[in-house]
């Protein structure tokens, strides 16, 4: 059995809670990388043997647009799913049912799914530090449940919560900006999933393209990029209640 670890992660947090369950799992990984703008999905094809690992974040309580498209270009064939969304524990609502509909659609056989917490991608104070130890324990136990289901090649798909129709999508866009100390030096736009920033002026983004995901903060080595202050505090405002009472890892089998 290959075990392909199918991710989309701009700023490191999903991907590490992917790491850490196809680590526990059976099989040599296959990494795919959703959020590559240049990865040629259309080669990735998997068999009926195979299981998948597929994890994105939750953005508004909705699997991110284009993840989901990227993700209707692979060839799932009939190969095991296992589903995971990622969020900065606020709440994830209608991720994992659409990212089911979107793994099924894609050809894949949903047997498991998994909600997991990581740092806020925006307002990172919210769930700093996570996944932690006490996560990683939950997810190294959450994959030995799962492996057991995979060994006994048990297909019974799992109840997921969300709704259908999904929540409407949106939110308040917060565009990360070229501050002062940007040396042009082009990180950020070869890292961005949408190709939103401007390759030969990094400090010109297209707004209407940019998912406010803050990979280009990650990336850029100067610390040259930052989104507008005070909408930040607004946003850290409005999220201090649902996001202070630590959540917890979830097993759907």
């Amino acid at each position: 059995m290959k075990l392909y670890n199918i991710v989309f992660s701009p700023t490191g947090g999903t991907k590490k809670v992917a790491d850490c369950l196809t680590g526990a799992l059976e099989g040599d990984v296959t990494t795919v990388d959703l959020t590559d703008s240049k990865q040629d999905l259309n080669t990735v094809s998997l068999t009926k043997e195979d299981a998948a690992v597929i994890s994105v974040p939750s953005y508004g309580g909705r699997v991110p647009a284009v993840a989901a498209e990227r993700l209707g270009v692979v060839h799932g064939n009939g190969a095991r799913a296992i589903l995971v969304c990622v969020y900065g524990n606020r709440a994830y609502e209608d991720t994992l049912v659409e990212l089911e509909d979107a793994a099924k659609q894609a050809g894949f056989q949903v047997i498991a799914a998994v909600a997991a917490i990581a740092e806020h991608s925006i307002a990172r104070q919210f769930a700093a530090g996570r996944p932690d130890a006490q996560d990683i324990a939950q997810l190294s136990d959450f994959a030995k449940q799962i492996q057991h289901k995979l060994s006994e090649a048990d297909a019974s798909e799992p109840t997921i919560p969300g709704n259908s129709p999904y929540k409407k999508a949106g939110g308040v866009s917060m565009v990360p900006k070229a501050t002062k100390e940007c040396t042009n030096c082009g990180a950020c736009a070869a890292a961005c999933p949408v190709q939103a920033i401007d390759k030969e002026n990094p400090k010109k983004v297209d707004e209407k393209a940019c998912i406010s995901c803050m990979r280009c903060i990650v990336v850029c080595p100067h610390g040259a990029r930052k989104v507008n202050p005070v909408m930040l505090s607004a946003a850290s405002l409005m999220l201090k209640k649902a996001c202070s009472e630590r959540k917890e890892c979830e097993l759907f089998l």
